[in-house]
């Protein structure tokens, strides 16, 4: 049901704005890093993405859609950091991330490829504002160093 919410969100949200073309352009689709969450757990990501989990009570809540645009918007940014956003709006699933972050209302959280939470966050953030916070972790600053080939 998330699934089919967050493709809806995502193809309402393509016919109003420029983002499509720019998706085309980088080939990054938004099937590809926005995920349903409720048969996800953090365990299956460690060491290979950093999620970036968005709550809320109800695909309704104007935080979880405005914080949607802002991903939507910026998908490029966010898989050139290997970042798979979770999406979780039904709190009576309890889902396991539900059960682990136990989030109240709307939540972002940023979980690193280690499984440590980073950010928790009450409100909508930009893609900018965690891009900038992915980018001072560690291993991400390994990971440029490495493609910049200065081990």
């Amino acid at each position: 049901m998330n699934k089919i919410l967050a493709i809806l969100i995502v193809t309402i949200l393509a016919a109003l704005g420029p983002a499509p073309a720019v998706q085309a352009e980088n080939g990054v689709a938004a099937d590809d890093i926005i995920l349903p969450g409720e048969s996800a757990t953090l365990e299956d990501f460690i060491w290979l993405k950093r999620p970036l989990v968005v709550f809320a009570d109800s695909p309704n809540d104007p935080r979880y859609i405005q914080q949607m645009q802002y991903i939507t918007d910026r998908l490029e940014a966010l898989a050139s950091r290997d970042v798979v956003v979770l999406t979780d709006t039904d709190p009576r699933a309890g889902s396991a991330l539900r059960k682990n972050l136990r989030p109240r209302g709307f939540m972002l959280t940023l979980i690193g490829k280690d499984g440590s939470v980073y950010l928790r966050k009450p409100a909508p953030w930009s893609v900018r504002e965690i891009s900038r916070v992915i980018d001072k972790m560690p291993l991400r600053q390994q990971e440029i160093r490495d493609r910049l080939g200065d081990s």
